[in-house]
């Protein structure tokens, strides 16, 4: 045990005194948190102003339309032809139809593929116009439309937990979320353990080293030294993260709430302030506090103790399930390219969990998401979404049943891997295939 115990330190500190381990546990965040502002910023530009002709055969849209300061509209009352829009310095045209009180549809044609922001631009004022002319024509006050108007909201409630509303698929995102986690971390840093492997065992470090230990016990220094320095980056990462992503949240929101009344000009931002003040004298100012109730009540109903607890189990036991196979696979090639053959039968699983996985988020209670969370290889990403919604918590038997078959699937695969592991980790300059395998398993020694 001790000398496990001094691989697993030399593996760690080794790899946490590298330059690229400080690089990446600083620069990771801060990839991930600019990566995503930069998609969600391009995302919003445009790459010019946006001259959209918009051809009336309807009558009811010319000069109704408001233009931004991005979108200007223009009108004809006639067909363009094809070539004439495309000679024109016109980027989209609108064809609406005469019938387009009855059908509701419109034609889009365009240049260059307009950004969903535009899209929703033009089909937003397109349909107040349609709106207010139906309500003319039939007579009704657009006041009182408004008033009338109402927008349903769906309640969900469970009724063996007492007429509590149900948040079940809020919460099995939640699991999700977790099991994704999962999901990087064993393929991240399994993966790392086979590239481990290969390195010492292509230097012949390995030749000296198995002099003094075990190849056994080497292994689960290795495997057990890269979990513990990906779980210190891990945890690292989340911490930076949510520090980043905090300022930069409030950095966005007061920028965008500041540009928003800017672009909105005296007059819209009067009548904003109209509208809030009539909300609120009709008591609609407690749908904020709603929504925020809603959250609190999610998160109390979560189990976080638990959660928490069994995203570590399920975290560290299927990590050591697939590393020890990629511990396996690395000392039975001697290049990276001779992986491919016995990479794919690690990877499907994975893969095939994190799918049930992201079906669970909308059926968290159907069969494929029971069996795949009692399969130890699936398990891991998998039964995270029941513990999240406390299906599982419902189910104890099941769960225990999980957890139990991951440990012995986990010792089993110690095992497997680690009789592969001492012949294949000598072994130098022969092509590997899976019968060459299976003899590996019954050398004696």
């Amino acid at each position: 045990m001790g000398k496990i115990k001094l691989i697993i330190w030399r593996e760690f500190i080794t790899r946490v005194r590298k330059p690229s381990f400080l690089i990446m546990t600083i620069l990771g965040p801060l990839l991930l948190i600019g990566g995503i502002s930069l998609v969600v910023y391009l995302g919003m530009q445009e790459t010019g102003i946006q001259n959209v002709v918009v051809i009336d055969k309807a009558h009811l849209l010319t000069n109704k339309l408001h233009p931004s300061d991005d979108i200007k509209f223009y009108y004809e009352p006639d067909d363009i032809s094809d070539s004439v829009f495309k000679a024109s310095p016109y980027t989209t045209m609108v064809e609406v139809n005469p019938l387009i009180l009855e059908n509701n549809t419109i034609q889009v044609f365009y240049k260059d593929l307009p950004s969903l922001s535009v899209q929703n631009y033009i089909s937003r004022e397109i349909e107040k116009v349609i709106e207010a002319e139906k309500l003319r024509v039939n007579h009704v006050d657009p006041a009182t439309y408004q008033r009338i108007k109402t927008a349903l909201k769906v309640q969900l409630f469970d009724i063996d937990k007492a007429g509590k509303r149900s948040y079940d698929q809020a919460k099995a995102g939640i699991g999700f979320a977790f099991g994704y986690l999962i999901f990087i971390f064993i393929f991240l840093y399994g993966v790392q353990v086979m590239r481990g492997v290969m390195e010492e065992k292509q230097n012949r470090v390995v030749e000296v080293l198995v002099s003094s230990v075990k190849p056994f016990q080497l292994m689960m220094g290795k495997i057990v030294g890269i979990a513990m320095v990906g779980l210190t980056q891990f945890l690292l990462w989340i911490a930076l993260s949510v520090v980043l992503g905090t300022i930069g949240l409030s950095f966005a929101k007061d920028k965008i709430s500041a540009s928003a009344l800017q672009e909105a000009g005296p007059q819209v931002t009067t009548q904003l302030k109209a509208q809030l003040e009539q909300s609120g004298a009709s008591g609609d100012q407690e749908n904020p506090n709603e929504e925020l109730g809603v959250m609190l009540d999610i998160l109390h109903e979560l189990p976080i103790a638990a959660i928490l607890g069994l995203f570590l189990f399920y975290f560290l036991c299927g990590y050591l399930l697939y590393s020890s196979l990629f511990a396996a696979v690395g000392s039975a090639v001697d290049a990276e390219t001779d992986t491919q053959q016995f990479m794919l039968p690690i990877t499907i699983p994975l893969m095939l969990g994190l799918f049930i996985a992201q079906t669970a988020v909308y059926n968290p209670d159907g069969p494929a998401v029971f069996w795949f969370s009692i399969i130890p290889f699936t398990s891991p990403v998998v039964m995270m979404v029941r513990i999240a919604t406390g299906n599982a918590f419902d189910h104890l038997g099941e769960l225990f049943l999980s957890m139990g078959l991951l440990i012995a699937t986990f010792l089993f695969a110690t095992w497997f891997a680690g009789r592969i592991y001492r012949t294949g980790i000598l072994m130098y300059g022969k092509k590997v295939t899976w019968k060459e395998l299976g003899k590996w398993l019954f050398y004696k020694g």
